[in-house]
C-alpha cells in the first residue's frame, strides 16, 4: 500500500487523513477549497501554508480529493495542479466531487441515496461505485434547501421581518447585534454568503425545544426531501443516507422529516472522511 492522503473538502473546511502503509492515520484540517471561486494560485498558497507543514515531511504518493465545486475536468485541474505543486512526489491525484465522497463514505460498496446537508445541500443516487443519478443544484440563492446556509438565511430573515418569537429575537440581537447594512454587505458584497448565513445555525441548536426552531428545521428538511429525494424511483428500495454537520446536529428533526416523507432512514455521518479511508484501503 502506498502512502495516501484523502481529503473531504466542503465550502468551509477540508478534513484530511494521511494514511501510512501500515494503516495508521493522522487527521489534518485546513480551510475549504472550491475551484469555482478560487484560482490555482490561491489554492496552492493555502495548501502550502496550511497543509504542507502538517505533513511533517511525509512522502505522499497518492491523493484522493473529494471537494465542493469539483464537478469535472474544466475546474478539477486547479486542485490537481495545486496539489502537484506542493507535493512533488505525487504519482496519483484523483479529484472528484464532494457528492461522490459522501456517497462512498456513507454507502461504501452498496447502492443507496445519499444526501449532503452541511453549509450547502446536495443529493444523488449511488450504485455502489459511482453516482448513477443526481439532482440539479442551483446554489445558495436559488436552492440549498435543508442546508446550514438555508437555515441561517431563514432565521435572519425572520428576525428582520419580526417573525421570530419575542424572547428569541431579544436573545438573537444581544448575541449578534446585527443591523441591516451589515447584513446586506455580507449577503451581496462579500464572498461566500453561504458561509456567513450558515454561521447563525448554532443559535438554532441552542434552542432545540423551541416550537419555532422545531418547525423551521423540520420544515426545511421536509422541503429538501420533497423537492429532491421523493422523486427518485429508487426510494422504494434504497435507504437514504445523510452526511454533514447540519444532518448530524439536527438529527432528531431530520428523522422526523424522513418519517413524514415516507423514506427509509439510512446512515448518518457528520463527515465521510474516516469511511473514505476504509473505502480506499479496500481498493489498494
Amino acid at each position: 500500500m502506498t502512502t495516501m492522503l484523502i481529503a473531504d473538502s466542503g465550502s468551509t473546511k477540508t478534513d484530511w487523513r494521511l494514511v501510512w502503509p501500515d494503516g495508521t492515520t493522522r487527521a489534518i484540517q485546513t480551510n475549504g477549497f472550491n475551484p469555482y471561486y478560487q484560482t490555482t494560485e490561491q489554492i496552492t498558497a493555502a495548501l502550502q501554508e496550511q497543509l504542507v507543514p502538517e505533513l511533517n515531511r511525509a512522502t505522499v504518493s497518492s491523493v484522493f480529493f473529494y471537494g465542493a465545486g469539483c464537478s469535472g475536468p474544466t475546474v478539477n485541474y486547479k486542485i490537481e495542479d495545486s496539489l502537484r505543486a506542493v507535493l512533488p512526489d505525487l504519482i496519483t491525484v484523483d479529484v472528484n466531487s464532494d457528492m461522490l465522497g459522501a456517497a462512498r463514505g456513507a454507502s461504501g460498496r452498496e447502492p443507496g441515496i445519499v444526501c449532503i446537508l452541511g453549509t450547502g445541500s446536495n443529493a444523488c443516487c449511488y450504485d455502489g461505485n459511482q453516482i448513477s443519478r443526481g439532482i440539479q443544484t442551483l446554489g445558495f440563492w436559488l436552492g440549498d434547501e435543508g442546508s446550514g446556509g438555508y437555515l441561517g438565511k431563514t432565521l435572519v430573515r425572520d428576525f428582520f421581518q419580526e417573525r421570530l418569537p419575542g424572547h428569541l429575537a431579544e436573545e438573537f440581537q444581544r448575541q449578534y447585534a446585527l443591523d441591516r447594512p451589515t447584513l446586506l454587505e455580507n449577503a451581496y458584497q462579500k464572498p461566500f454568503p453561504n458561509r456567513y448565513f450558515a454561521a447563525f445555525t448554532p443559535f438554532l441548536s441552542k434552542h432545540p425545544d423551541e416550537p419555532y426552531v422545531s418547525r423551521l428545521v423540520t420544515d426545511s428538511f421536509v422541503l429538501f426531501l420533497s423537492i429532491y429525494i421523493t422523486r427518485f424511483p429508487e426510494t422504494k428500495e434504497w435507504p437514504v443516507h445523510f452526511v454533514g454537520s447540519i444532518a448530524y446536529y439536527f438529527d432528531s428533526y431530520l428523522k422526523e422529516a424522513v418519517q413524514q416523507t415516507g423514506l427509509i432512514m439510512g446512515k448518518l455521518l457528520k463527515a465521510p472522511v474516516s469511511k473514505l479511508v476504509d473505502f480506499h484501503q479496500q481498493t489498494m
